[in-house]
């Protein structure tokens, strides 16, 4: 038995320990390309959903860029890397952010995923299960475009936010981003809901072009249904908070575009119930770690 066999013999054990309780929900935000302002309404949405009383924690497994540390002006002392090779817990490595939000880096630590041991995998999978005992929703920030680390997220997540702007390119790299997830076998299109949300839109008509042109295409091409969750509206409040390092739904939050997010994160919450069965964030890892070692 090989090092990759003896991996998904202890990440299938472990999805059906006994001991497992409620898992949070998970909801991993994505692009086709970068600039469409996908970190940033990660940010606003965490805090939207933390003043609607939910235990919000943001995972960035943007590896290499650190989007999320950069918007929120933080610079977390450690890192999943921290967890995963020198002892320190998940809340150990929850940097505190705006409105009660929680942040995890993943630093080097996404990075390292297909290097680690036997029993650092069992290791981290039972820490990622501490987080999912912490949070009710957990918003994972990947990287833009279609890397294989984006993919491997995104394919073992059950419930995906896309955003899109109503530029050409960007509609046409969301859908290159679905084609290349629908080639992969470890994506399942009855287990992942796909939602879309426009970004920077100027027109309503702008966010309901981008929703027909991209779910048409999906649904004829790929046999995925995308689902709309909303639209958000250029917004030069946006851009300046961007520019702080401050959120806009906390330095502005009556601005149109923290509006919208509000109106997003009560469409995420109300069919949330804490009682509902989600795979949580340490199911959704041990997922990626199988795909990577299934290479």
């Amino acid at each position: 038995m090989d090092q990759a066999d003896r991996l998904r013999n202890i990440i299938k054990k472990q999805d059906l320990s006994p001991e497992r309780t409620r898992t949070a929900k998970v909801i991993t935000v994505t692009s086709g390309k970068g600039g469409v302002g996908k970190s940033s309404l990660s940010v606003n949405l965490a805090i939207q959903l933390s003043r609607l009383g939910k235990r919000v924690v943001i995972f960035d497994a943007d590896f290499g860029l650190a989007n999320i540390e950069i918007m929120l002006g933080m610079h977390p002392k450690y890192n999943l890397a921290d967890v995963m090779y020198h002892g320190k817990r998940i809340k150990d490595v929850i940097t505190c952010g705006p409105e009660n939000i929680g942040f995890i880096s993943g630093g080097s630590g996404i990075h390292e995923l297909t290097n680690i041991s036997r029993d650092q995998v069992f290791s981290l999978i039972h820490k990622l299960e501490e987080l999912d005992r912490l949070a009710d929703i957990i918003i994972v920030d990947t990287g833009a475009g279609i890397s294989d680390t984006v993919l491997e997220f995104v394919a073992a997540s059950e419930e995906v936010l896309l955003v899109a702007t109503p530029e050409p390119t960007s509609v046409t790299d969301a859908y290159a981003l679905m084609k290349v997830l629908n080639r992969r076998t470890a994506y399942k299109l009855d287990r992942t809901t796909v939602r879309l949300v426009a970004n920077q839109v100027r027109e309503e008509w702008e966010a309901e072009d981008l929703f027909e042109k991209l779910g048409a295409v999906a649904r004829r091409f790929l046999d995925i249904e995308v689902e709309y969750l909303g639209a958000v509206p250029y917004d030069k409040n946006m851009q300046r908070a961007v520019m702080h390092q401050n959120p806009v739904s906390v330095c502005r939050p009556d601005a149109k575009s923290a509006r919208a997010l509000k109106r997003i994160a009560l469409l995420l919450e109300d069919p949330l119930s804490l009682e509902e069965e989600h795979g949580g964030i340490a199911k959704l890892f041990a997922s990626v770690i199988r795909m990577k070692f299934m290479k």
